[in-house]
């Protein structure tokens, strides 16, 4: 590689796997575009139907991988690690409330200064719903901050779907990676029930359940 070559390498790029997340998107690259760190942006569309591409793409000028169907989260990520050549890469959900440039920087701080090879972002101070949830379930969390070899054979992140986190923290466990948990203050997000309706959303929130449950108990 060439010096100039070297100059243009992109040191950190933020991967955001999205379906039909038009309200909120635009807030989260909002945030992620004040943090120069950020040397790459790529949203990755699982199959949307609403204006969640044209708001990453045309309103934000951002990168835009858009998978024709929907399939599943994990492989929605897998698609956008493929696209980019970053030495470190940050995944965020896209329906993050209160996203700031604050909680980016505290969250890809450590794994910038070599003090870890993954950080994963809890909410705190955000709902007491989310907040809750993370303190029992926190290798769920979808915020994360990870070296790329990590993630160089992870096969399994396309079929995963929302098993993906667990899958991450599995192989971060058994390489004998440093994981850091790291508190985001006033961050949440929308739940299921609220972007879907009551019934539709605890039904979408079973299932990313089930698949999460099927995952753990095929790769343990």
């Amino acid at each position: 590689m060439t010096q100039s070559q070297q100059s243009k390498a992109v040191r950190l790029a933020v991967i955001i796997p999205a379906y039909n997340e038009e309200k909120t998107i635009g807030s989260v690259l909002d945030a992620i575009q004040e943090v120069p760190e950020a040397g790459e942006v790529i949203v990755v569309s699982d199959g949307s139907t609403d204006t969640t591409v044209r708001e990453a793409q045309r309103r934000h000028g951002v990168k835009v991988i858009e998978l024709t169907e929907n399939r599943g989260k994990g492989a929605a990520m897998k698609a956008g690690v493929d696209a980019t050549d970053a030495e470190v890469v940050v995944f965020l959900d896209a329906d993050l409330i209160g996203l700031s440039r604050t909680h980016l920087r505290q969250l890809i701080g450590p794994v910038l200064k070599g003090e870890a090879d993954m950080t994963i972002g809890l909410f705190g101070g955000g709902r007491l719903a989310t907040d809750l949830a993370q303190i029992v379930t926190p290798f769920l969390s979808g915020q994360r901050a990870v070296k790329k070899p990590l993630l160089a054979d992870l096969d399994e992140m396309e079929v995963a779907r929302f098993g993906i986190e667990v899958a991450l923290t599995r192989k971060a466990q058994k390489a004998g990676m440093r994981v850091q948990q790291v508190v985001l203050d006033q961050l949440t997000h929308v739940m299921k029930e609220e972007k879907r309706g009551f019934w539709k959303g605890l039904r979408d929130r079973l299932k990313m359940y089930w698949e999460i449950v099927r995952y753990a108990q095929r790769s343990s």
